[in-house]
């Protein structure tokens, strides 16, 4: 699309991760058997939670919800990149482009907060157990679910407010498979120095906080159970390891986006792939692999699906 300094851009081109027809083909088989693979077992996920009446607890609860947004995540980005993949000229829309990146920033600010809150739970539960039915009843669980819900919101109204105000004359060539804020905010043509920091501070900042914050949080949790017998001291390791990997699959990629000059990296793209594609899917796959009761009734649910 041509513009200049008088036209507004209604369009952007995606560059994708590579001109290489080859390599994209490559991928594209990568992903798409790895999309069609692990998102059935997050909705597996899902139904088993609901179907099952033994897994009422709050982490069961919050459980099923991440599966939710990871789920929700991987359809914002994967599968127009999968589309893109065939296309020989990627172009996305200006609303398109503005519309895919509030729902990027929605999902995952809210899958944020989510890990926030599992580890709150975490810590009510092993460090407060006779408090716990109390402080985590149902009332209470939906009220954090809502909330983060909330604070997701929120962060991407920011997120695009500040965006919305830039104009946008040409060029018009996005330097990714999809729309974020760091490749948008590099094709205004106006100093974008304010909106770049406020940009750090919205979600470099947060991301970084929030990640510290849970690594102290399990740190705290792992000095408590040093007094626990063994059988409880290593099931609350084995909890706490589970949600650490978590914690560093979201938040690393995040951090490293988000929390430096927006300036490009080679690793830019490889970063974001796993950010926005790998690792959403893979987080409560990681959970139910380490839970033995999830595991138990999943094979019960997927039986009674294959017998219908």
């Amino acid at each position: 699309m041509e513009t200049d300094n008088s036209t507004q851009v209604t369009e952007f081109i995606l560059l994708g991760l590579t001109q290489s027809q080859d390599v994209q083909l490559l991928i594209f088989v990568l992903v798409s058997v790895f999309y069609l693979t692990i998102l059935p077992g997050n909705i597996l996920i899902i139904l088993t939670i609901r179907s099952d009446p033994g897994l009422t607890a709050p982490l069961y609860f919050f459980l099923g919800n991440l599966a939710f947004l990871d789920a929700s995540y991987s359809f914002i980005v994967t599968p127009r990149m999968l589309m893109d993949f065939l296309s020989e000229k990627k172009i996305i829309s200006y609303r398109s482009c503005i519309t895919q990146l509030f729902f990027l920033h929605f999902v995952g600010a809210g899958e944020m907060f989510l890990l926030v809150v599992m580890s709150f739970d975490r810590y009510i539960a092993i460090c407060r157990p006779l408090h716990y039915s109390t402080l985590m009843n149902p009332r209470v669980c939906y009220i954090l679910l809502l909330a983060l819900w909330l604070g997701g919101f929120a962060h991407s109204i920011v997120q695009v407010a500040l965006i919305l105000h830039l104009p946008f004359c040409g060029p018009n060539e996005l330097d990714n498979f999809f729309c974020d804020v760091p490749q948008v905010i590099k094709l205004a043509c106006t100093n974008t120095f304010v909106v770049e920091l406020l940009m750090v501070f919205n979600s470099g900042l947060l991301s970084l906080l929030c990640f510290l914050g849970l690594l102290s949080s399990y740190a705290i949790i792992l000095c408590h159970v040093k007094g626990h017998s063994s059988e409880g001291k290593n099931k609350a390791i084995s909890t706490c390891i589970t949600h650490v990997i978590i914690v560093f699959l979201m938040f690393g990629p995040a951090i490293f986006i988000y929390t430096r000059p927006f300036c490009t990296l080679p690793a830019d793209k490889v970063v974001s792939l796993f950010h926005t594609v790998i690792f959403p899917l893979m987080n409560p796959v990681i959970y139910t692999f380490r839970n033995q009761e999830v595991k138990a009734s999943m094979r019960k649910t997927l039986s009674q699906l294959v017998v219908l």
